[in-house]
């Protein structure tokens, strides 16, 4: 077996509002379980059978001092979807705020979003089957 990301956790100052943006923009994941603790107020597994976005609410009541690409951390998560267009229209329709964005790969397009707590998203379409052609960096 080949490893592979099995899950990433986060934590949120709403969960369902996480939930609201990722299934907003994949409609197909699913929660597959959710419910709180002791040190964790409510959380939800949200995705597909082998893998997904654990998030949970520990009390935070905003983001913190972390700014993306400049300290050490998560800078943002990627996911490979079907039909970028479709994503972005129901993103854009429910007020979810854009970021950067790249269409002019011949290979793939791109479109950053943020969530409600600013954790950046990206979207990736791959136009080809070919992994050559995937993970070309050149452009």
């Amino acid at each position: 077996m080949q490893p592979y990301l099995e899950h990433i956790n986060i934590t949120s100052t709403d969960v369902l509002a996480t939930v609201k943006f990722l299934q907003t923009a994949m409609p197909e994941l699913q929660i597959r379980g959710s419910g709180d603790g002791e040190d964790c107020r409510k959380w939800v597994h949200l995705g597909t059978q082998t893998t997904y976005v654990a998030i949970e609410d520990r009390g935070a009541k905003g983001k913190g001092p972390h700014i993306p690409y400049t300290h050490a951390g998560y800078n943002h998560m990627g996911f490979v979807v079907d039909d970028i267009d479709a994503v972005v229209n129901r993103l854009e329709a429910a007020g979810f705020e854009g970021g950067l964005k790249n269409l002019e790969h011949p290979h793939r397009k791109r479109w950053y979003f943020y969530d409600h707590d600013d954790n950046e998203y990206e979207f990736v379409e791959y136009l080809s089957d070919e992994n050559s052609e995937r993970n070309d960096y050149s452009q």
